[in-house]
C-alpha cells in the first residue's frame, strides 16, 4: 500500500513539473513576442517657408522665420519660433511700413494617437508673442471739408517720412499638423488666431502692422499662417 501511494506522489510530481516547465517557457514567448517602441526627444529645428514664398509673390513683404520645439513628455512639446518681418501697407490716404524682429514662446498639446513607430503630431497650442519693430509713415493726406459751415480745403499729401519706435504684445491659440516625411524629417502646417494685448501707438497715427502678429484688425485681433520644414535631433528615446 506505501509503495502505491509514493508511486501515485512521484507521478503527481512529474505532471506538475512538466506543467511548470510549458508554462515559464509560454510566457517568456510572450516577452519576447512582445515589441516596445520608444519615441524619440529632442530639439527639432526649422524654418517657415511660406515666407519667402510670399515675399517672392509680394514685393511689399520680406521676411524669415526660424521655428524650434522640444519634447518634455509623451504628449507636450514647448515650442518658440523667432524672426523678422518687414512689410508696406497702403490705404486710401496713408502709404506706411513696418519693420523688426519678434518672437513667441509657448507650448504644442499633441491629440494624435500614432501607431507602432509613427512620429506624427495633431497637435494645439498656445503662444505669448512680443515684438519689437519700427513704424514709419511714408505719406499721408489730409483733406478738411465742414459743409454745414462751408469750409472746404483741397486735399494736402505729406511726404515726409515720420518713423516712431514701437513695440506689441499679444497671445495666440494654434491647430496645426506636423508629418514626418523622412526619418527625423517633418513638415508642418498650422493656423493661428491672435489676440493684441497691448501695444504702443505712434502720436496722430495708428499701429497697422507688427511683425509676429501681421495686420491688426480694429477689434485688436488677427491670423497667422505657418508651413515649415524641420529636422530633428535626437538626444535619446524612453
Amino acid at each position: 500500500m506505501c509503495r502505491y501511494f509514493i508511486s501515485i506522489c512521484l507521478a503527481l510530481g512529474l505532471l506538475l513539473s512538466a506543467q511548470a516547465q510549458t508554462t515559464s517557457k509560454d510566457n517568456k514567448k510572450e516577452v519576447n513576442d512582445t515589441v516596445i517602441y520608444k519615441s524619440p526627444y529632442g530639439l527639432r529645428l526649422g524654418i517657415d517657408i511660406s515666407k519667402p514664398i510670399k515675399a517672392s509673390l509680394d514685393q511689399s513683404y520680406s521676411g524669415f522665420e526660424i521655428v524650434g520645439d522640444y519634447r518634455i513628455s509623451k504628449r507636450f512639446f514647448i515650442a518658440a519660433e523667432i524672426g523678422y518681418e518687414e512689410e508696406n501697407t497702403v490705404e486710401d490716404y496713408s502709404n506706411s511700413t513696418a519693420k523688426g524682429s519678434y518672437m513667441r514662446v509657448g507650448f504644442n498639446f499633441n491629440s494624435y494617437k500614432n501607431w507602432l513607430d509613427m512620429n506624427n503630431e495633431i497637435f494645439l497650442g498656445m503662444r505669448y508673442g512680443l515684438s519689437f519693430f519700427d513704424q514709419t509713415l511714408n505719406s499721408y493726406t489730409t483733406n478738411i471739408t465742414d459743409p454745414d459751415i462751408g469750409i472746404y480745403f483741397p486735399p494736402n499729401t505729406v511726404t515726409t517720412p515720420q518713423t516712431s519706435s514701437l513695440h506689441a504684445h499679444w497671445t495666440e491659440f494654434v491647430v496645426g499638423i506636423k508629418s514626418e516625411v523622412l526619418q527625423n524629417t517633418f513638415i508642418g502646417l498650422s493656423v493661428s488666431y491672435k489676440i493684441l494685448v497691448s501695444s504702443k501707438e505712434p502720436e496722430n497715427f495708428k499701429t497697422l502692422y507688427a511683425p509676429g502678429f501681421n495686420r491688426i484688425f480694429e477689434s485688436g485681433t488677427g491670423f497667422g499662417f505657418n508651413y515649415t520644414v524641420s529636422y530633428l535631433i535626437p538626444f535619446k528615446k524612453k
